[in-house]
């Protein structure tokens, strides 16, 4: 049986009548570049996520980017996150001109270790950006207490957390703003590059607008240097479309995620993810931690069954930043879960068939480890019994 890592086929296949007519209208008005499309998607994102304005972009790094600029992150700055997420992340910080400041993560919930956060803090310290890794956010009461105190701005990387919540609170609503990426794999995904910026704060929103249109205040009249990172017109009505589903399929990805769990619960070998007792996770990614990851990815792909890691090297330990002089052991259970995650099959439109079936080989694949151990074991009895 054949599983794919992630069908977006399958996913279009199921709204595909109202997909094809959005982007008929938006030929047909020709509003391709930002426009009525790109308004409506970010009123309804807005409403979606309880919040007072959203702003569409071009994709997730410049909803960080941008959102960090608008706060005043710049040269000389620091901003404190964390190791263990995709490089765009820290890429963010670098390209305001300030540094990253990186905190390990907590061992269950793979985010920000609130008690680590306060001793990574110094004079530069401008911002944080706590990580809503997996679909799971992070325990942003300590995070925004220590922020308060220390007068620090709180951008919110919800690149991974479309509908996530903290105490009944969505995500990216809990700090200065919020950022998301609509990148095509993700639980809310545009048909290219896409993101967007959520906050209260009208004033960042206005300062966030004039910058992704190159500065401008109004046609021609130029305030700031900006950039041209509108979201294109055909893009907001997909994302309008697709927006309307989002709560049913992330209450589909929950229910396979407690079909996973509740399958390789009695898998000792595996670690399953945990769900905070704090949040409601939406599971973008179904992380498992195996010690021996490369023979069960290999068995896996064997199978045809697809799977991913999130993320082999931290960012710490990516070249990019060998600049920052970290070496491995600086962040340990950064680097541990590095080492150790697979990302199985995880999408609503998995079936129940389909799990099992995953289930079924990772179940083989140790039976069949341990029974390899155990005959090697039966093998080398005599030589112990040797005088």
């Amino acid at each position: 049986m054949k599983v794919p890592f992630l069908d977006l086929k399958k996913q279009y296949d199921a709204i595909a009548g109202d997909i094809d007519h959005a982007i008929h209208q938006v030929i047909q008005c020709t509003a391709f570049s930002g426009g009525p499309f790109v308004t409506a998607f970010e009123e309804q994102f807005a409403a979606f996520c309880k919040c007072k304005h959203a702003i569409g972009v071009g994709s997730g790094t410049d909803a960080l980017w941008l959102a960090l600029r608008g706060l005043g992150v710049g040269t000389g700055d620091e901003v404190v996150t964390v190791p263990n997420s995709f490089i765009a992340t820290a890429e963010a910080i670098s390209l305001c001109g300030a540094s990253p400041v990186f905190v390990d993560v907590d061992e269950q919930s793979y985010t920000m270790n609130p008690r680590l956060l306060e001793q990574a803090i110094t004079p530069k310290t401008k911002a944080i950006i706590p990580v809503h890794l997996y679909g799971q956010m992070a325990d942003m009461d300590p995070i925004m207490e220590i922020a308060r105190r220390h007068g620090l701005f709180v951008v919110e990387d919800a690149c991974q957390a479309h509908g996530a919540e903290y105490r009944g609170m969505p995500a990216g609503t809990i700090g200065d703003a919020g950022c998301f990426s609509f990148y095509p794999g993700k639980n809310l995904g545009a048909y290219g590059e896409a993101g967007g910026v959520v906050t209260n704060n009208a004033e960042l929103c206005a300062k966030i607008r004039m910058v992704r249109e190159h500065g401008q205040s109004r046609k021609y009249v130029h305030e700031k240097i900006g950039v041209n990172s509108r979201m294109d017109g055909i893009q907001g009505a997909i994302l309008s479309v697709k927006l309307g589903h989002l709560a049913e399929w992330n209450e589909a990805r929950r229910r396979n995620a407690e079909l996973y769990r509740s399958m390789l619960g009695c898998v000792n070998d595996i670690v399953l993810p945990t769900e905070m007792n704090y949040g409601k996770h939406v599971y973008h990614i179904f992380a498992v931690r195996v010690h021996d990851r490369a023979a069960l990815m290999a068995e896996l792909t064997r199978q045809d069954i697809g799977c991913a890691i999130h993320y082999p090297v931290p960012i710490h330990l990516q070249e990019a930043y060998a600049h920052l002089g970290m070496t491995r052991g600086s962040f340990p259970v950064a680097e541990r879960c590095s080492d150790e995650v697979v990302s199985l099959p995880m999408s609503a439109d998995l079936d129940a068939t389909q799990i099992e079936f995953v289930v079924d080989v990772i179940k083989g694949f140790f039976r069949n480890r341990s029974a390899t151990v155990s005959v090697a074991s039966t093998v080398s009895a005599p030589a112990h019994c040797l005088p």
